[in-house]
């Protein structure tokens, strides 16, 4: 268990552990409900990691397990401990959407990230988001615009410092085209994405128009990746509709490899730098 993990990454580490426990020892998620007089959900919800596990439960789930490895068992109970402290990003609940997706992300390593429509939040500058949450949440009070800016802003800080994610962006060349807020305002925001392009955890590409079909044509795609941790790898599938968490390792290694036959249809990071440079130029 690293250091610096923070406490959603350890949420899922425990759940995933503790799932692996219970197979091992033949039970069913339903078995272990009645036999604690749980909800039915309850078990699920832990294996999910959408709900924080106490380390009595996690005890007594050992215990259920016959798991006699004291070390391990004290190892579970402490990750327990941890993955129970508050993330900075819990005093933003109220303007958060569900599935805690800032969380993960505080905790990732690297992020994969489609955009056909606006640019990622790691890139966006202050004006470029409030024109975005300006339209988008028109009937927002101020404060609450004002909250979700410094929340985007407070994760643009995992792009520096000393345990930096790495992000990989793939945009819809539309994306840099459309003009938000007016052409200040993207004069400016298109200078910081070059300016982002000098970090070495930064990868950015734009798919041109002319790129054709591809896999990721429905909407915006997120795949966050965890160190050491391949199986706890997630992708996040935004919509209007709602929004969707993929976990299966199966679908997570699909989505990769599709991510990266997209990359082989997009300019180079060399060529869409040129590419913005010649919209500043203009």
């Amino acid at each position: 268990m690293a250091v610096d993990e923070g406490p959603t990454l350890r949420r899922r580490r425990l759940a995933a552990e503790l799932k692996k426990c219970r197979e091992d020892a033949g039970f069913t998620q339903e078995h272990v409900s009645r036999h604690f007089e749980w909800h039915s959900a309850k078990v699920t919800r832990i294996e999910n990691a959408r709900v924080p596990v106490t380390p009595r439960d996690v005890n007594d789930l050992l215990t259920l397990y016959r798991v006699a490895d004291s070390e391990y068992r004290d190892a579970l109970m402490t990750l327990a401990r941890l993955a129970r402290q508050r993330g900075w990003w819990t005093d933003y609940k109220d303007v958060m959407r569900p599935g805690n997706f800032v969380g993960m992300e505080a905790d990732a390593s690297s992020a994969k990230v489609w955009e056909p429509i606006v640019l990622p939040g790691l890139l966006q500058t202050e004006p470029y988001m409030r024109a975005l949450m300006g339209s988008g949440r028109s009937h927002d009070p101020q404060h609450a615009i004002d909250r979700r800016v410094e929340l985007r802003k407070t994760r643009q800080k995992r792009l520096r410092g000393p345990s930096p994610i790495t992000l990989w962006a793939i945009i819809d060349e539309s994306v840099i085209r459309r003009i938000v807020g007016g052409k200040d305002l993207m004069r400016e925001q298109w200078s910081r994405l070059i300016t982002a392009t000098e970090l070495p955890n930064v990868t950015l590409q734009i798919l041109p128009l002319d790129a054709g079909e591809h896999a990721f044509l429905g909407g915006s795609i997120a795949l966050l990746e965890f160190p050491d941790v391949a199986h706890l790898d997630v992708v996040y599938l935004e919509g209007l509709a709602g929004d969707y968490y993929e976990e299966q390792p199966a679908e997570v290694k699909r989505y990769r490899v599709e991510f990266e036959r997209l990359s082989t249809k997009a300019l180079s990071q060399e060529a869409s730098i040129d590419m913005i440079q010649r919209l500043l130029d203009d």
